[in-house]
């Protein structure tokens, strides 16, 4: 997988690298995919959700330009998997899921590898984490529409979001946002399909 479908497909950084051959995907798919863990595509993690193909999360996370010091508010912890990379990569993850059920599967993994820098929520991450702002990087695995103002808030003068960009059930676009003065500084990176963001975003439209 790493030579493959990291490697061979722009990966560079050699933390992001490390951080992926560290952190096993089988141990965060349900027991019926296991033989198709390293596979990059999604796969279905329950509850309507699926965990990302292991190329996305590798480049979303060379995105953040993360090195070892940050604080990172996580959106959309789903199966644990990009959460378990970013605490490799991080010194802190804060990560919102907004189903339960989701979250609570996703602890008994991070425990077992160990990371102790990670804080697990149920909650709408459209408000993000306020008593833990402000965040260095903020990643959603999810796709808005736009930054839900809360989050643009708790992001450091200087950090960077990570998004999906887009309406649901549509090509999203994958973007870098820096925050530079108070403004957005949009990169448009690449076309891509994530689940929507759901809760009051939903609500509101």
């Amino acid at each position: 997988m790493i030579e493959r479908d990291l490697k061979a497909r722009g990966i560079k950084d050699a933390r992001v690298i490390a951080a992926m051959e560290f952190v096993p995907r089988q141990k965060f798919v349900p027991e019926q995919f296991r033989s198709s863990a390293y596979d990059d595509r999604p796969l279905p993690i329950g509850e309507g959700q699926t965990i990302s193909q292991p190329y996305i999360v590798a480049y979303m996370s060379e995105l953040l330009e993360l090195k070892g010091t940050e604080k990172v508010l996580e959106i959309g912890t789903g199966s644990g998997y990009q959460t378990a990379v970013l605490a490799r990569l991080a010194g802190a993850v804060y990560s919102i899921e907004i189903i339960p059920a989701l979250s609570e599967r996703a602890k008994a993994p991070l425990a077992e590898l160990g990371f102790t820098n990670v804080q697990l929520k149920v909650g709408d991450g459209f408000f993000g984490w306020q008593d833990n702002a402000p965040f260095d990087a903020i990643l959603l695995t999810a796709a808005s529409p736009k930054v839900p103002e809360p989050l643009w808030r708790q992001l450091q003068e200087g950090g960077r979001i990570i998004m999906p960009l887009g309406e649901p059930r549509q090509t999203q676009k994958l973007v870098r946002i820096r925050k530079r003065a108070g403004k957005e500084i949009v990169e448009t990176l690449s076309e891509v399909v994530f689940v929507p963001l759901t809760g009051v975003i939903q609500r509101a439209r």
